[in-house]
């Protein structure tokens, strides 16, 4: 099972890369939709991991594909500046997302 992230900060893309997760740092809606296209039709990727401030680009189309696809499974995360749920763990919102504990705690 391959994660992928979208991000727009080179500094939550750092901060994945250190826990093996590979992704791009992207801006505008264009290139979200792009990026996004090749990610769902990756076959590879069982978790797609997209950015707040990415997803307030394109919300009707990560909606319906979030409802739409069984895989990739589409998590929004908070970037490091916050966003929604500021608190919470991008390892709890992945693990809600999938139903599976990432950490033995």
């Amino acid at each position: 099972m391959k994660f992928f992230l979208l991000t727009d900060n080179i500094d939550t893309l750092m901060g994945m890369r250190l826990v093996g997760i590979e992704g791009v740092v992207i801006h505008g809606r264009s290139e979200v939709l792009s990026e996004l296209d090749k990610a769902v039709n990756n076959r590879e990727y069982a978790v797609l991991l997209i950015t707040s401030k990415l997803v307030d680009l394109a919300p009707e189309v990560i909606s319906e594909l979030k409802l739409k696809l069984e895989k990739p499974i589409i998590v929004e995360i908070p970037d490091r500046h916050g966003g929604s749920e500021v608190g919470a763990s991008i390892d709890d919102y992945v693990s809600e997302a999938i139903g599976v504990k990432l950490r033995g705690d």
